[in-house]
Order: C-alpha cells, then sequence, then structure tokens
C-alpha cells in the first residue's frame, strides 16, 4: 500500500510506476482504491463509473479499469457535500457529517471488490487518500491505515521534498500512528527531490534512525505526463503563454473530465489554458465549456461573473464555441430540473445551440463508439471521423436531429446508430456541443481541430506535428517505470512483498488448521493442537 504524509504528495504516480513496473516484470498486477473524491471519473466497459486516477493506474499495468478497483468514488457537489457513489452506481448525496457516519456500512463493498480484484491479480498496489496521519479521521478509516489492516498490506509512505518540511511531515505522520500501525510502515520514499541526493543522505540516516523505517528510494522531479487527481492538478493553475493555436477552457468551479483536452497539450505551436475571469479570456481561438458536476450552478457562476455574457459575444463574433456535457447543457436554451437533481426549477442556458435539457434522476453511465457526422462550419473535415468516448450526466436533451453533431451506439449493448449532440453553424458563429468525454482523442480529430483553427487565421498547417495518443501514454508509463527502478530500491521492495506473502499464508493455514479442529479432537503425542494453536 502506497500512502502518502499529505494530500499531492505523489502517492497515485507512485502507484502507477509500481504497476507498470511489476507488469513489465511479469507479474499480474491491479490498483485499488478504496475511496476516491475526485470529480474525474471513467465509465467502464459495463457502465460503471470510477475515479480515473486508478484508470491511469489500470492503463500503466496494462489491463481494463473495473469500479472493483476504486469501489466508492465520492464526487463534491458543494463544499461540504459529495455524491456517493458504491460500486459503480450513484447511491444518493450526502452532506460531509451524514457520510463520516455512513462510510464504515461501506466495508463489505470494499472487501468484497478487493478480494475478488485479488482472485486474479498477483500483486495489488493499494493507494491510500491524504495522509493516514489525520488523527479526527481515524476512527472511522477505511482508505489509510484501516484498509492497510483489512488487506493485511505493508505500507510504503510517500513525503514530498518539494514543499518544504519533509523531514518534520515523515516524523510526524510516523508518530502520530499507533504501534502495530508504524509498525505496517516497512519503507519510505522521498519525492519530488531537485540537486543532489549526496546532500540529502545525512538527513536520510537520522530519519531511518530516530522511526526505524528504511528509506527505500529518492524519487527526483519527474517530467512525465501522466493525467493528475482534478483538484490538484497543475496543468489548472500553470500560466501558458499564447501561442499560433489558443484553447481557452472555462475553470468553472466544479469541473470533471478536463483529461478531455490533454490531448491538445501534445501538438506544438497550441497553447491549452484554463481560465476564470473575463480578463483570463484573452483572445483565444476556441472557448471550451467541459463537464461539471452541478450545471446549473456553475452556469450561474459564470454568468455572476461575467464569463457567460462574453462568450455569447465572441461566439457572434465569430470565435469557435464547443460544449462537452454539462458544458454541451449549458450552451442550450433552457435547464429544466423538476426532479431537483441539482437546485430544481428552470434555467436559461446561454441559447447559442437549440436544444433544451431536462434532468433525470438516474444518470446515464456508458461506453460510445461513433463517429461525426455532417459537420458544417469550421470542423467539416471531421466529418465521418470516428471516435470512442463514454457518456456520464444527469438529464436529456432534446435536439433537432437535422442539427445533430455526431452518430454513435452504446458498446457492449444492443442498441442502434443514433444521432448526438448539436451544431449552430452561419456565415460568423461556429457552435457545437457533445456529451461525449474522449471525443478529442479519437485517431486526427485534435490535429483536424488545430489545422481548422489555424486556417481561420490564414495560417498553414505544416508545422502541427502529432503523435497517437494512446502509443504516447504508454510511452509516459514506461518513462515512469524506469524512473522507479533507477530510484527505487526494487531488491527492498520484493523482499517486502516475500515477507507478506509468508505471513499471508502462514494466516490462511493456521484459519484452515483452525476450521479443522472444530470437527475433530486431534491429539498427536499427547498435545491437544486446537489448545495449543489458540493459545499460540
Amino acid at each position: 500500500m502506497v500512502q502518502g504524509t499529505m494530500s499531492n504528495a505523489g502517492k497515485s504516480l507512485v502507484t502507477a510506476g509500481l504497476c507498470r513496473v511489476f507488469n513489465q516484470d511479469g507479474y499480474k498486477v491491479a490498483p485499488f482504491k478504496s475511496q476516491n473524491m475526485a470529480l474525474n471519473s471513467f465509465i467502464t466497459r459495463n457502465g460503471a463509473e470510477m475515479g480515473r486516477a486508478q484508470v491511469v493506474q489500470a492503463e500503466a499495468a496494462n489491463i481494463e479499469p473495473s469500479a472493483l478497483m476504486n469501489p466508492i468514488l465520492l464526487k463534491p457537489t458543494s463544499d461540504s457535500g459529495s455524491q456517493v457513489i458504491v460500486n459503480g452506481e450513484a447511491i444518493g448525496t450526502m452532506t460531509a457529517a451524514e457520510y463520516f457516519k455512513f462510510k464504515t456500512n461501506l466495508i463489505p463493498d470494499i472487501m468484497k471488490a478487493y478480494g475478488q480484484l485479488s482472485e486474479s491479480s498477483d500483486v495489488i498496489v493499494i493507494e491510500g487518500a491524504g495522509s493516514p496521519a489525520e488523527i479526527n479521521l481515524k476512527s472511522q478509516d477505511i482508505v489509510n491505515m484501516g484498509m492497510a489492516k483489512m488487506a493485511k498490506a505493508p505500507v510504503l509512505l510517500v513525503a514530498d521534498i518539494d514543499r518544504g518540511g519533509v523531514f518534520a511531515s515523515i516524523y510526524g505522520t510516523l508518530m502520530l500512528l499507533e504501534e502495530d500501525e508504524r509498525a505496517m510502515v516497512k519503507g519510505i520514499i522521498v519525492n519530488k527531490f531537485r540537486g543532489d541526493v549526496d546532500i540529502l543522505r545525512p538527513g536520510l540516516k537520522m530519519i531511518e534512525e530516530k522511526t526505524g523505517v528504511p528509506v527505500v528510494g529518492v524519487l527526483p522531479m519527474l517530467h512525465v505526463d501522466i493525467e493528475d487527481e482534478d483538484s490538484l492538478s497543475e496543468r489548472l493553475t500553470t500560466h501558458t503563454e499564447v501561442q499560433a493555436v489558443d484553447i481557452a477552457v472555462i475553470r468553472i468551479p466544479r469541473m470533471s473530465n478536463y483529461t478531455d483536452f490533454n490531448v491538445f497539450e501534445l501538438i506544438p505551436g497550441v497553447s491549452l489554458r484554463y481560465v476564470q475571469s473575463v480578463s483570463e479570456l484573452k483572445n483565444p481561438d476556441m472557448i471550451v465549456i467541459p463537464g461539471t458536476k452541478n450545471t446549473i450552478g456553475d452556469l450561474k457562476w459564470m454568468r455572476q461573473n461575467g464569463l457567460e455574457a462574453e462568450i455569447m459575444k465572441r461566439a457572434h463574433a465569430g470565435t469557435v464555441v464547443f460544449g462537452i456535457c454539462g458544458g454541451y447543457q449549458m450552451l442550450g436554451k433552457n435547464l429544466s430540473d423538476p426532479y431537483g437533481v441539482e437546485e430544481g426549477g428552470d434555467t436559461a442556458g446561454l441559447g447559442l445551440l437549440d436544444v433544451e435539457t431536462i434532468f433525470a434522476e438516474k444518470k446515464r453511465t456508458i461506453q460510445v463508439d461513433g463517429y461525426f457526422g455532417e459537420v458544417k462550419g469550421i470542423f467539416s473535415a471531421l466529418t465521418g471521423r470516428s471516435f470512442y468516448g463514454y457518456e456520464i450526466h444527469s438529464g436529456i436533451t432534446n435536439f433537432d436531429d437535422g442539427k445533430s453533431l455526431t452518430l454513435m451506439k452504446p458498446i457492449h449493448e444492443a442498441g442502434e446508430i443514433s444521432p448526438e449532440g448539436s451544431q449552430n453553424i452561419s456565415d460568423i458563429m461556429n457552435v457545437y456541443g457533445t456529451y461525449v468525454h474522449g471525443v478529442f482523442d479519437g485517431e486526427g480529430i485534435a490535429r483536424l481541430v488545430v489545422e481548422a483553427l489555424l486556417a481561420k487565421k490564414g495560417m498553414k498547417p505544416d508545422d502541427i506535428k502529432t503523435i497517437n495518443f494512446n502509443d504516447y501514454k504508454k510511452q509516459q508509463y514506461d518513462i515512469l517505470a524506469n524512473s522507479i527502478r533507477e530510484n527505487i530500491d526494487m531488491k527492498k521492495i520484493y523482499e517486502i512483498l516475500v515477507e507478506v506473502q509468508k505471513d499471508v499464508e502462514q494466516i490462511n493455514f493456521n484459519e484452515k488448521f483452525k476450521d479443522h479442529l472444530k470437527e475433530a479432537n486431534i491429539l498427536y503425542k499427547g498435545i491437544d493442537y486446537r489448545v495449543t494453536l489458540l493459545e499460540a
């Protein structure tokens, strides 16, 4: 199990790296996180919803993502409440206090998922959340030491040296653990190091002496392009210089699935910026309104801070506007919430697309396979281009079939090809919307989008180069694995695994032995082994 001294210490990255290493070494490996809090989610083959962090780790492990890897997903709907998703399906929305009292009821679901995953895996790499030293939460813990105990998993503790105070955070974390919990921590990993490791060694030696836990590695500040946890991603806060093609994504408060746009970062000459205000918007070639966990709330946020009016103004002046999922709903004429799924009542949309949305009580979660229909306007070159993605939304959107954007069908389910999405094209306006997450990831689609934006400016696409997105991700996982091998003592990691395997086998043997003794009174050389074993 990989735990951290704090949030954003690098648990997800280390977990993904270990998954890749074990896979390269010939083991069947799977990631696991009992509880994830994130707005970035993914829809599996069977329509279940899970956190994208475990999807990334599954990709690193070369296996298909499954909701078994993330049995509980919390999707914040407000500062104090979240939608609770168990085994891939939403069971309702709870306040933080309600969920704190309820979550231990989910332990059977956690252990059932973990058990099923164990049946097909040689190694499971478990990721913790936040810090195991959050002492106000320890009594109800199901994701850090509570999970480690349930899985009988040895723990690696990851600490972020880039923020400063790394030795205090390591020592403080370990000292706030119970004695039996400290005994489960078998190694420390110092992450995000810059500089000469030799200068760090006296500190490493001292922390080993004070804690009794060996430092098994010092990872440098890695420059690998692997998807991050949503709320802490540097992608969202890095100020990017405007380049030849400028794409501005509206950073709405409850933005979800921003990974839909990562593919554009691979194209030279393209700037992908996340903006929160009119002043940050500048003069982009395309404005994207992304998915959201609260469509109506985020629409009102844009309305209040002036972004809605500015987007409408830019759209009528010729700037391309593209909405995905919740962003697509916002671009319509009206959003109706008769069941109070979000805020209830009717809310006017931007009116840039001729569609209307009615929120439904049950979410649509499904993988889809499709292609662009007759695309008009600036992106006409997309016509007929195939894509693969997924839908995850509450709401049914009514639209004019004659203005649909795509044609698609559910994957792994019976269903006919049907129109989806919408477009509003005139001599000036180019506005598009779709429910499909991952629509830009299809082969060549992002490149065609960029070429069209270049042509609109009278520029040529000769210098635009792209690579296959899936090949690129595999390359990044291999780079991460190489860094893990170079900077972490994998021999020590395997020794830890051998020891825990011995312990698990002994426990399993003892449990089976005790079950057998219930049925028979076994005596050998005058010794009643029931008594001996139970006393031991």
